[in-house]
C-alpha cells in the first residue's frame, strides 16, 4: 500500500512526517541518537532488510539529518553521522520515549536516561522559553504564523476566516 504524500500541505507536522513517517526511519534515528553510526550496526540492531536500510539512510542524508562520512578506504566504507538538524531531534525522541514508558510499558521503562551532572534519571519537560512555566496543551492558543498562506485549509477550525 502506498502512503499519501504530505509534500503539498502547509503544515510543519506534515512536512516532518514526509521524512519521519516511514516505520524504520524513527528507529534508525533513535539508534543514531544513541551513538550507532555504521550500516552493519544499524542492520544488526534493527534486523531491517539491507535494501530498506540503505534507502532510509540515503533519505536521511538527502534530507540533511545525517551525513555519510568515509571511515575506511579499502574497501570504501561509510558511517552515518547526525547533522545538527538530526541531533536537534533528541528532545522529540526523549518525549516520545517518556510517553511510551508511561502508557505502553507496564513492566517499566526499558531504558532510562540519566543526567550526567546529577546522576538522576531525567524526565524532559517542555517549558515556555520566556517565563519558564511548564507547558500543557490546555495552556496554549494557536494563531497563524509567518508561514501561513492565505487560502490554505485551516488546520484548526477556530482559525478559519
Amino acid at each position: 500500500m502506498r502512503r499519501t504524500s504530505f509534500s503539498d500541505m502547509n503544515c510543519s507536522v506534515a512536512q516532518s512526517l514526509e521524512i519521519m513517517g516511514e516505520w524504520w526511519t524513527p528507529l534508525i534515528l533513535r539508534d543514531a541518537l544513541m551513538g550507532i553510526t555504521r550500516f552493519e550496526q544499524f542492520q544488526t540492531r534493527l534486523g531491517v532488510a539491507r535494501n530498506v536500510l540503505a534507502q532510509r539512510l540515503d533519505s536521511l542524508v538527502e534530507h540533511g539529518l545525517m551525513e555519510r562520512v568515509p571511515y575506511q578506504e579499502r574497501p570504501v566504507r561509510h558511517e552515518y553521522l547526525l547533522t545538527p538538524m538530526g541531533r536537534e531531534l533528541w528532545p522529540t525522541f526523549q518525549m516520545l520515549r517518556q510517553w511510551g514508558d508511561k502508557w505502553l510499558a507496564p513492566g517499566g521503562a526499558p531504558v532510562e536516561t540519566v543526567h550526567d551532572a546529577c546522576g538522576h534519571v531525567l524526565q524532559a519537560r517542555l517549558e515556555c522559553t520566556h517565563c519558564d512555566e511548564p507547558l500543557r496543551g490546555r495552556d496554549q492558543t494557536l494563531r497563524h504564523g509567518p508561514g501561513w498562506v492565505v487560502g490554505d485549509t485551516p488546520l484548526v477550525p477556530e482559525l478559519a476566516g
